[in-house]
C-alpha cells in the first residue's frame, strides 16, 4: 500500500506505555530534547514521569563517560508512578553515551545512534576496544544507525548558520524523528523554537529545519516500517493539567501559601544544586509579592529569611545538605524565637560535595536532630513533583500556624523530575490568614496591661507573632533563654526546663492537625506493609501494584509528615507482622521508627544516587511477604 505521495504507508502499532531515553553529551541538548518530549506528551494528555541525569561539571570533557548526560522520560495512557526501570528505545548520540547506557537495555529494545560520531577517536576516547556498530555487540537490539550530524548539516544547509550551530541542532533532528515514531503533537515544540530564538533568526530558522527534517525522515525512510500510539491517560481526573517540575511547583506552592496568608514571601538563598531553580523561578515572579536575595553564603540567606520573618513576611532559604549544615545555628535561632521560617532542603547525595546532581535521602537524621540543644523543628516530605505544591503549602500552614521552623524535605529525583500536575482551584486552598499581636495581651508584675511576647495560644502553644514597629509590642529577642511569658532572659534551671518542653510539646501537638496516616490494603489481610517517605513513593507504588497483581497480599503507607509523625503511626505499623521501608540511606527513617514504637523495621537501602528500580524492589517485597508466609 502506498500513499498519495508515493511513500510507502507505515503499519501503526498501539502501546500502553514507553520508556525513551535520550543521551549524548552535556552539550547536546539532552535535557532540553527530553523537556520538549515530554511536554508534547503532556500536552497530548498523556501521564508522563520523567528522570533527568546528568553530570555535575558544567562542561566535562566532550565524549567521555563522565560527560554523559542523559533524560529518561516514561508516557503512558494510564496512571504511572516512575519514570521506568529500562528504556524501550535508547537515542545515543556518541560512543561514550551508548557504552554508559547499554547496561539498562532490556534486549529488542530499539537503538538509535548517530553513526557520524563513531570515529576511531571518539570510539578511543569513551573506551571502546571495538567499533560496536560493526560487531555482533548490539544483535539483541533493533538497531538503526544514522548519520544524524550529516543529516542534521543537510537540513540546515540553507539557514546560514555556521557548521557549529548546524550540529547543535541535530537534538531537534532526534526529537523530530522520535516525535513521528511516538505520534507526538508537534506544534508546541515549534512554538518553543519561535519563542526561544526569536532574536536570532538564522538559529530558529535551523532549528525548525532539522526537527522538521527528522520527522520527514521518520515518515520517508524505510528504516522504520513501524510507528507507536500512545493514546491519553483517560484515568485522570478531570481538571486543566500542565507539565510541572517539583522545584516548579514547590515554588508555585510557596507563593500560593504566601497569598493565602496575605503576606509576602520573602526568599533568602545561595545557589546550590539541585535547589538552584526554585530561586531562579521566584525572581521571576515578583510581580506575586516576591522578594528574593541572593546572599553571599548560605549562612546570610538563612539569616536574612529569618528576619524577614521577624519582620512579617514569610521567610523561606532553599538549599542542599551541605548548606543545611551551615543553616543550622541559624535555625536554631528560629527555634528559640518561635518563627515561622521555611527551609527547603533538596536533598542530593553526600557526604560534603557529595554528588551534587543525583539524588539521595540521607538529610533525614540532619533535619530532624542536626542542630545543638533540643531544638526540634517539623518535617514535611513530598512525594512527587507535582506534590510538591501541596507539601509546600502545609509547610508554611505549620509554619505560620504554630510558630515554628518547618523543613521541607524534597530531593533530585522530584525536584528534576516532571509530570502533570492538575491546576488547583485557589478558592479550595486552605485560608491561612495570620493574625499579628496588636495590643496587649496580659499584665505586667504590678498588674498593668502589657505584651507577654511569650505568652501561649492554649490550643496550639503558639506565641504571638509581633512585627516590629509597633507601640506597645516591643521585646526582647535573641538566642538566650527566655523567661516562659515575659520573654526575659532567664538562666533559670526550672524555666529552662519549663521552657524546652513547651517547644517539644507544640510540635508534638501538630499530630493532632494533620491527618491520620492511611493504609491502601485492597484485601483487608495483608499481614506485609512497605511504608515509604518522600519520593520512594512511585517506585514502592509500582511495586506494590505489580506484586497485587501477581497475586500477594501487600499493604501500603507513605510519610507526608515526619516531625510529629501521624497521631495513628504507632497503631498502624504494629498492626502488620512484617514492615519493610525502602528508603535512599542506609535506615534513617528505620532507626527512628523502631526507637519510637519499638517496631522490629525490615530496612531495604541503596544509595546510589538515582531512585529505586521497580523491578529490584518488587523482588524485595516478594521476599518479604514469602518470609511471612515460612
Amino acid at each position: 500500500m502506498r500513499t498519495t505521495l508515493g511513500y510507502m504507508a507505515k503499519q501503526v502499532l498501539k502501546r500502553d506505555h514507553v520508556v525513551v531515553r535520550f543521551a549524548g553529551d552535556s552539550g547536546d541538548g539532552m535535557q532540553l530534547t527530553g523537556d520538549r518530549f515530554t511536554s508534547q506528551s503532556a500536552v497530548f494528555g498523556n501521564d508522563v514521569a520523567t528522570l533527568p541525569d546528568y553530570p555535575a561539571e558544567i562542561r566535562a570533557p566532550a565524549g567521555t563517560l563522565a560527560g554523559v548526560s542523559a533524560f529518561q522520560v516514561h508516557i503512558a495512557d494510564a496512571d504511572i508512578f516512575s519514570p521506568g526501570d529500562k528504556p524501550d528505545v535508547l537515542v545515543a548520540m556518541n560512543p561514550a553515551a551508548l557504552l554508559a547506557n547499554l547496561k539498562d537495555l532490556p534486549h529488542g529494545a530499539t537503538l538509535i545512534v548517530d553513526t557520524d560520531e563513531f570515529t576511531q577517536r571518539n570510539l578511543t576516547k569513551a573506551g571502546w576496544h571495538n567499533d560496536p556498530l560493526n560487531d555482533d555487540s548490539l544483535a539483541a537490539y533493533h538497531l538503526h544507525g544514522l548519520p544524524l550530524t550529516t543529516m542534521t548539516r543537510d537540513a540546515v544547509a540553507e539557514s546560514g548558520v555556521s557548521k557549529k550551530e548546524a550540529d547543535r541542532a541535530k537534538n531537534m533532528f532526534a526529537l523530530g524523528l522520535l516525535s513521528w515514531l511516538y505520534s507526538r503533537p508537534t506544534e508546541t515544540t515549534e512554538d518553543f523554537i519561535r519563542t526561544k530564538f526569536a532574536k536570532k533568526p538564522e538559529i530558529l530558522d535551523a532549528n525548525l529545519r532539522a526537527f522538521k527534517a527528522g520527522w520527514n525522515y521518520g515518515e520517508t525512510t524505510e528504516d522504520f516500517a513501524v510507528r507507536y500510539e500512545v493514546d491519553p491517560a483517560h484515568t485522570l481526573p478531570p481538571g486543566t493539567y500542565r507539565n510541572i517540575s517539583g522545584n516548579v511547583a514547590l515554588s508555585y506552592g510557596l507563593i500560593a501559601a504566601a497569598k493565602r496568608a496575605n503576606l509576602p514571601l520573602f526568599l533568602g538563598s545561595y545557589p546550590i544544586t539541585p535547589a538552584s531553580d526554585i530561586l531562579h523561578t521566584l525572581s521571576g515572579l515578583k510581580r506575586f509579592g516576591v522578594m528574593t536575595v541572593q546572599a553571599e553564603d548560605e549562612i546570610a540567606a538563612v539569616g536574612a529569611a529569618l528576619g524577614a520573618s521577624y519582620g512579617g513576611a514569610i521567610g523561606l532559604t532553599t538549599t542542599s545538605g551541605p548548606g543545611l549544615a551551615l543553616k543550622s545555628e541559624t535555625i536554631g535561632l528560629g527555634v528559640a524565637l518561635e518563627l515561622p521560617l521555611i527551609i527547603v532542603d533538596v536533598q542530593r547525595g553526600g557526604p560534603s560535595t557529595g554528588l551534587p546532581t543525583k539524588t539521595e535521602q540521607a538529610d533525614l537524621l540532619q533535619a530532624m536532630f542536626g542542630r545543638n540543644g533540643e531544638s526540634p523543628v517539623a518535617l514535611v516530605a513530598p512525594q512527587s513533583p507535582s506534590d510538591c505544591f501541596a507539601a509546600a503549602v502545609e509547610a508554611v500552614r505549620i509554619a505560620t500556624k504554630y510558630r515554628t521552623p518547618v523543613i521541607l524535605l524534597s530531593d533530585g529525583y522530584i525536584a528534576n523530575g516532571s509530570e502533570p500536575w492538575r491546576i488547583p482551584n485557589a478558592d479550595d486552598l486552605p485560608d491561612l490568614s495570620v493574625e499579628f499581636a496588636t495590643g496587649p495581651n496580659g499584665t505586667d508584675a504590678e498588674g498593668a496591661p502589657a505584651f507577654l511576647p511569650f505568652l501561649r495560644d492554649p490550643e496550639t502553644l503558639a506565641r504571638p507573632w509581633a512585627p516590629p514597629g509597633v507601640a506597645g509590642l516591643e521585646h526582647r529577642i535573641g538566642g538566650i533563654e527566655k523567661a516562659d511569658g515575659t520573654g526575659a532572659i532567664s538562666y533559670d534551671p526550672d524555666n529552662h526546663d519549663r521552657m524546652v518542653r513547651l517547644r517539644q510539646a507544640k510540635i508534638d501537638g501538630i499530630a493532632h492537625d494533620i491527618p491520620p496516616l492511611a493504609v491502601d490494603d485492597p484485601s483487608g489481610v495483608a499481614d506485609v506493609l512497605v511504608l515509604g517517605w518522600g519520593s520512594t513513593y512511585g517506585p514502592i507504588t509500582q511495586s506494590v501494584r505489580a506484586c497485587r497483581a501477581r497475586g500477594l497480599k501487600v499493604a501500603q503507607a507513605h510519610l507526608r509528615h515526619l516531625n510529629p509523625f501521624p497521631a495513628n503511626t504507632g497503631e498502624v505499623l504494629s498492626s502488620y507482622r512484617k514492615v519493610l521501608l525502602p528508603e535512599m540511606n542506609l535506615g534513617q527513617l528505620a532507626l527512628v521508627l523502631r526507637g519510637r514504637y519499638l517496631v522490629d523495621i525490615v530496612s531495604y537501602n541503596q544509595v546510589r544516587g538515582m531512585p529505586f528500580n521497580g523491578g529490584e524492589l518488587e523482588a524485595a517485597i516478594e521476599d518479604v511477604v514469602h518470609s511471612v508466609d515460612v
